[in-house]
């Protein structure tokens, strides 16, 4: 199972389109692709609703995306804090990833991937080299999560690509 996690709390997010753009693209190619979002996810503690979560998309995952807005210089506390009150052996230990960045500027996120990746290397969770920094989003992607720019698609399909192999 591969599981996308659209890393932000936030309603009707750019990083929302993206995850879902990654989720149609990755479901054409491979078998039992799921998508979290953390919307409506209580993580704030070892609830209930995360345990099942848990259950349901982390324990099983083989493999994860991480599609993650940048925040202040890195990425959103709420997909941390979701790492932080996880079963960390269960749901991350010696798995997959790979990192998608968005960003209104001009960075895609670079450093929060860079951030992440290093995080990620903690919980012993292999990173694909091929991280995704999405730029400009707005000029990238439109509101109903459609690609603008044929070079844009390529790049995602290349990563998609390598990552089922990896």
């Amino acid at each position: 199972m591969i599981t996308i996690i659209s890393g932000t709390n936030r309603k009707d997010s750019m990083t929302l389109k993206v995850a879902k753009l990654y989720y149609n693209m990755m479901s054409q190619r491979a078998d039992d692709v799921q998508l979290l979002t953390l919307e409506d996810l209580n993580v704030w503690d070892r609830s209930a609703e995360l345990i099942a979560t848990e259950e349901r998309l982390l324990i099983p995952s083989e493999k994860f995306v991480f599609v993650m807005p940048e925040y202040n210089g890195s990425f959103p506390g709420i997909l941390k804090l979701m790492l932080d009150n996880s079963d960390i052996k269960k749901c991350w230990w010696y798995k997959k990833a790979m990192l998608v960045g968005v960003a209104d500027g001009r960075a895609g996120n670079l450093r929060g991937m860079e951030h992440m990746t290093n995080i990620l290397h903690y919980l012993r969770v292999n990173v694909l080299y091929n991280k995704v920094p999405i730029s400009r989003i707005n000029d990238e992607i439109n509101e109903a999560g459609d690609i603008l720019k044929p070079a844009t698609e390529l790049v995602i399909i290349q990563q998609i690509e390598e990552f089922l192999k990896f």
